[in-house]
């Protein structure tokens, strides 16, 4: 009798202490302990988001549940989502200009980021690879080399460049950005497909794989947490941000022998020479056709942490 009121009692304390911890605890940038990390909160979004500069309702049930299911997983999935985060730091500066340029909404950011997580040497089962996870058909269509010793869809330059002329061709067929990024990952002949077989204008209307169906979600959700991390309990300070890292530009028309030897004379190392131009697949570039390629060479100060201040891309991506 004695330990069922005991239970009882501990039923009725345990709860109440467990507010009072957590009503003790601050809950501003400056405090690693927050309530998240004592309950599992879920997140919260609003009734409408902006992409590409399209207005997307979340009113409609199927919408919001596909958003909210991609925003509990991203919340809640947080290795790979501190790894974007670290890495965008790294690679937004050098894709966003490109968009830009070729007159591409900057949101599209966000796409690449989803297709390789911003592994620049992202290999996918079915042989699409780098930040743009372009496959090796699709790749050549849009004015890629993909071959032995060359693979421009490691190239990050290149192979944005090669994405744009997609992404404008999708563009010109859909006039909608959000189908545009549907099809990128279903392709343009599906998607005209079911736009016609369904009888409907929206992507999001259509009824698809899985894959499909989550993807431009996947792109919307992780805009949304980009924009503001730490309101969705991402909490990171400047120096664990991936810095960007300074090189010079080598020109080359010539064939290559050793590019082990050719890195060495560069002040690198073979590896170092592989990680900034990973396009080069073998240890020679052969180059029978005298074409000019660009090899990046990193500054030396920039190899190291220790000799080189970060710079942040995004003003709320650090708490510090």
């Amino acid at each position: 009798m004695k330990k069922k009121y005991i239970y009882m009692s501990l039923a009725v304390i345990l709860p109440l202490l467990t507010i009072l911890l957590i009503a003790s605890f601050k809950t501003n940038k400056n405090d690693l302990v927050t309530i998240s990390s004592i309950v599992n909160v879920v997140p919260d979004f609003p009734t409408k988001v902006e992409w590409a500069g399209e207005k997307i309702s979340l009113d409609r049930f199927d919408m919001r549940e596909r958003y909210d299911r991609e925003l509990t997983s991203f919340c809640y999935m947080h290795s790979n989502t501190f790894l974007i985060l670290k890495r965008a730091n790294r690679y937004f500066p050098v894709i966003e200009p490109i968009l830009r340029k070729n007159s591409v909404p900057s949101d599209f950011i966000y796409l690449a980021a989803i297709e390789s997580y911003l592994n620049p040497r992202a290999v996918s089962p079915a042989k699409a690879a780098g930040l743009w996870q372009l496959l090796p058909a699709t790749a050549k269509e849009v004015g890629l080399e993909v071959n032995d010793y060359v693979d421009e869809r490691f190239n990050i330059e290149k192979s944005t460049e090669a994405a744009c002329r997609y992404l404008k061709s999708a563009y010109a067929k859909y006039g909608s950005w959000t189908t545009v990024a549907a099809s990128y990952n279903a392709g343009m002949g599906r998607i005209s497909n079911e736009l016609t077989k369904q009888q409907h204008d929206s992507s999001f209307d259509l009824w698809l794989n899985e894959e499909t169906s989550r993807y431009v979600f996947r792109v919307l959700v992780l805009k949304e947490i980009l924009e503001d991390p730490y309101r969705f309990g991402f909490a990171v300070k400047k120096h664990q941000l991936y810095h960007p890292v300074r090189v010079r530009e080598v020109m080359v028309d010539t064939p290559i022998e050793d590019l082990a030897e050719f890195a060495k004379n560069q002040g690198i190392t073979y590896a170092q020479l592989k990680e900034f131009n990973s396009w080069l697949r073998d240890r020679s570039l052969p180059n029978k056709s005298g074409k000019t390629y660009k090899i990046l060479i990193p500054e030396k100060d920039d190899l190291y942490y220790s000799t080189r201040q970060i710079p942040v891309y995004h003003k709320k991506w650090t708490i510090d």
